[in-house]
């Protein structure tokens, strides 16, 4: 799922009360897993709420609202943040930074953001790849291409270092996106 479908998304309780909706998405610093949601009010004129919904706290997410116990689920929004900014790494905002592979080859500009939502006891929501707009570097310059990502890698506010692999795995649509980061993420562990 990409992270833009997820802004003005409606964040619903269990008994049907309709509380909010999503602002912004919150990154772990680390930055392989979602930490958490800023919130806006629902309505025409409603602005930025002080209250934030933690990952930890979402009950289901899906393509039309994320689903949360009752209200209770939301807490200051400081607190998401703080909690998400000491998960190590350097956080920040990831779109429009450039991607280098390890060898320092320029492939392109982070537009989106890639998650997948475990289906395990974990309940995880993990930063699985980017949309790119594409450089020379990948033979489609300008256009939109998906890149998976290792399960860790380097964030910062401008770069994003990823493993000079990845550009064999690139690809054009979510469809087959899940296949090629478990092929990619497969691939290096057997390099290790």
């Amino acid at each position: 799922m990409r992270t833009s479908k997820l802004a003005k998304l409606p964040v619903v309780t269990m008994g049907g009360e309709d509380v909010a909706q999503i602002k912004d998405v919150v990154y772990a610093a680390g930055g392989g897993q979602v930490g958490g949601f800023t919130l806006a009010g629902r309505g025409l004129f409603a602005g930025p709420l002080k209250q934030a919904l933690a990952w930890t706290s979402v009950a289901s997410l899906g393509a039309d609202a994320v689903m949360i116990t009752d209200e209770g689920a939301l807490e200051s929004t400081g607190a998401v943040l703080d909690r998400s900014a000491s998960s190590g790494g350097s956080g920040g905002n990831v779109l429009g930074s450039q991607v280098l592979t390890d060898a320092g080859v320029d492939l392109g500009k982070v537009v989106d953001v890639i998650i997948e939502v475990s289906q395990g006891g974990e309940g995880q929501c993990d930063v699985v790849g980017y949309e790119i707009e594409a450089s020379e570097a990948l033979g489609s310059s300008g256009t939109d291409v998906l890149i998976p990502l290792p399960d860790t890698i380097s964030v910062s506010g401008e770069h994003l270092i990823v493993p000079a692999s990845a550009k064999d795995f690139v690809g054009h649509d979510l469809a087959g996106f899940g296949a090629a980061v478990e092929q990619f993420r497969a691939q290096l562990k057997a390099d290790r």
